[in-house]
């Protein structure tokens, strides 16, 4: 359905939905809820056990809190947006020959080839990338990877220090000395997206008092990501109705001082979501970018 037919669509809930259309796509700047770190009462440090402990002890030792922001809409103004301040960019129009997203080894034979090369020719002074992991998210119960309803940055300064060495040990140490960042590629599989849209907070209006380091710790090893503390200056966005062919940039990180630095990003449960929409399914791609 097209977003003229949705807007006059004649019978709609009080948020706007067309409650007798499944295939209705929410559009337009939208109020919902998204959820933020609440420190721990005790004023230790934050941390997240990755695999639950078995021992008794909580998964996680701190809170979390449930604010309503106003979430905008980027769609049809997609070139107001960019990398370098607000740490996200929307691009249109691009094809893929990966189809299933099913099978870890052809994703990485035929879709990281295209991501590396998307990223080449749209991050300005890029000339290499290194793409170290993925994850597919499927809103169904026996999908081992929903969305995640939690505002959050995936890497910190630490964090993307010791990927650089865990993924590029050869040259690490030359690496580090120029300018590196790691940039997600998210994008839906099963687009127009109608439920869980991505939201995600302009760099500009996010300050680093807003970030939390968060211990993030495995059997073997422990990485750190940031929760985000609610701030009311933060501006939030998503992309109404991402298509197949749009992806959508999410700077972690950024080792250049005076750009910006990193995006704060969570799926959110969009109120107008019709009933009978289909549940998202999306993939993220995670990349070393150097230069």
């Amino acid at each position: 359905m097209s977003s003229t037919t949705t807007q006059t669509a004649t019978s709609t809930t009080l948020n706007g939905a067309a409650s007798n259309d499944a295939s209705y796509i929410p559009r337009g700047p939208v109020n919902a809820v998204l959820n933020f770190f609440k420190d721990p009462e005790d004023g230790s440090k934050p941390h997240n056990y990755v695999e639950p402990p078995t021992d008794g002890r909580p998964q996680r030792n701190f809170g979390s809190e449930d604010v309503e922001v106003r979430v905008e809409d980027i769609r049809d103004r997609e070139n107001q947006f960019h990398l370098e301040k607000d740490a996200f960019q929307a691009i249109k129009g691009i094809p893929s020959d990966e189809k299933d997203f099913t099978d870890d080894e052809h994703i990485k034979k035929v879709y990281y080839p295209e991501v590396e090369k998307l990223l080449l020719e749209q991050v300005p002074g890029a000339h290499r990338v290194t793409l170290f992991d993925h994850t597919v998210r499927r809103s169904n119960p026996d999908a081992p990877r929903a969305p995640v309803t939690r505002v959050h940055v995936d890497q910190t300064a630490r964090s993307t220090e010791w990927r650089i060495k865990l993924h590029n040990p050869e040259d690490a140490e030359e690496l580090l000395k120029g300018r590196y960042r790691i940039i997600n590629v998210w994008r839906p599989l099963n687009g127009p997206v109608q439920a869980s849209p991505l939201g995600f907070a302009s760099a500009d209006t996010t300050k680093d008092e807003d970030l939390v380091p968060v211990e993030h710790r495995y059997p073997h090893r422990t990485g750190e990501t940031a929760a985000v503390r609610h701030n009311k200056g933060q501006q939030f966005y998503y992309w109404s109705g991402m298509q197949n062919d749009e992806r959508l940039f999410l700077k972690c990180f950024d080792s250049k001082d005076g750009v910006g630095q990193r995006v704060p990003h969570t799926a959110f449960v969009d109120p107008r979501t019709p009933e009978g929409a289909r549940g998202r399914e999306s993939i993220e791609v995670r990349a070393l970018v150097y230069g």
